[in-house]
């Protein structure tokens, strides 16, 4: 058993739903099993700038429903050096903490495993949060289906100007190394075509998919497209559809950053709570240098070095060919 007195708990890279929640947990969790916890502000910044705080049981209350990280986050590219991660390390020994909660992507996982790495007495444990649902060892991380909702619920209003209008709309969503959110946003909505980074799709076949539909009497069209899609970006392909399809009225919506936002959906809320709660007793049992993740409805402890490695994250089969025989 490993010998943890005190966590601290940071957020890193971009914002999702759910994060707060997972703070609430880490916290909680650690005092309930005797622990300090310390906040550490704006992520890795935080850590080098030695700005943090001690939280106790009412410094995560009523954060459950709000959208972001109330620890902050950014990107910090002095902690990719050996001289920011000596800071860093110096000022986190000085405040006593022996363990790290992360919750991030990609990007923070390889700064924690290189962290840990490098000062093996500070135990590690990585939680994945990103709204692009693209890491390996979790089914699901914090805030993709925050994003989804969000998505669905601006693609339904938009449908409602294109059928009233005749028009065919161009949506981009974010995913621009995963077409998760275009996928099963695509299918909730009833997207008539989905452009994703992991499958081309060539312009004459969306421009006779979408011809066949105005041929079936479709009185609207939307076109869900991922930011990574390899057919170029969103206003040059609405230009170039224009050019062959004259009749529908076309227009482009970015839904951008709004994705982001918002208060956790319930499924988040809770897989933040759990993660948190898995994170904090991985460090009890004395793991290290772990992600905990949720797999067939089961908390599952992935090496970060191993989820890192895997760029293999596939989308699901039965969905990709979904997304055309439904949009018939």
């Amino acid at each position: 058993m490993s010998k943890i007195s005190k966590i601290g708990v940071l957020t890193s890279g971009g914002d999702a739903p759910g994060m707060n929640p997972c703070i609430r947990a880490v916290v909680r969790t650690a005092i309930f099993n005797g622990l300090q916890v310390v906040g550490i502000k704006q992520g890795y910044k935080g850590m080098i700038e030695n700005d943090m705080y001690e939280m106790g049981t009412r410094s995560v209350s009523n954060i459950l429903n709000l959208g972001g990280t109330i620890l902050k986050t950014a990107r910090c590219l002095p902690f990719r050096t050996d001289e920011g991660m000596e800071t860093a390390y110096q000022n986190i020994k000085a405040q006593g903490i022996d363990g790290l909660v992360v919750i991030g992507g990609d990007g923070t996982f390889t700064g924690a495993l290189r962290f840990s790495q490098k000062y093996p007495d500070i135990s590690v444990i990585g939680v994945p949060g990103t709204i692009d649902n693209d890491l390996y060892g979790s089914t699901y991380t914090l805030g993709f289906d925050t994003a989804t909702n969000t998505v669905i619920e601006a693609i339904d209003k938009i449908r409602d100007t294109a059928d009233s209008h005749d028009r065919l709309f161009f949506v981009e969503v974010m995913g621009r190394d995963s077409g998760a959110i275009a996928l099963r946003a695509g299918i909730s909505c009833g997207a008539e075509a989905i452009l994703l980074p992991e499958k081309s799709t060539a312009m004459e076949d969306l421009i006779a998919h979408l011809k066949n539909g105005a041929i079936n009497k479709k009185s609207s069209s939307i076109v869900i497209v991922a930011e990574g899609d390899k057919t170029g970006g969103i206003y040059d392909l609405a230009k170039a559809v224009q050019q062959e399809i004259t009749h529908y009225d076309i227009k482009v919506t970015v839904l951008g950053h709004l994705q982001r936002g918002g208060a956790p959906s319930s499924f988040d809320r809770v897989l933040g709570s759990r993660l948190g709660f898995a994170a904090v007793n991985a460090l009890i049992s004395g793991q290290s240098q772990k992600m905990v993740g949720l797999e067939a409805n089961h908390i599952k402890l992935t090496p970060l070095e191993e989820a890192l490695s895997h760029h293999d994250f596939k989308l699901e089969s039965d969905l990709l060919q979904m997304m055309d025989i439904l949009a018939i």
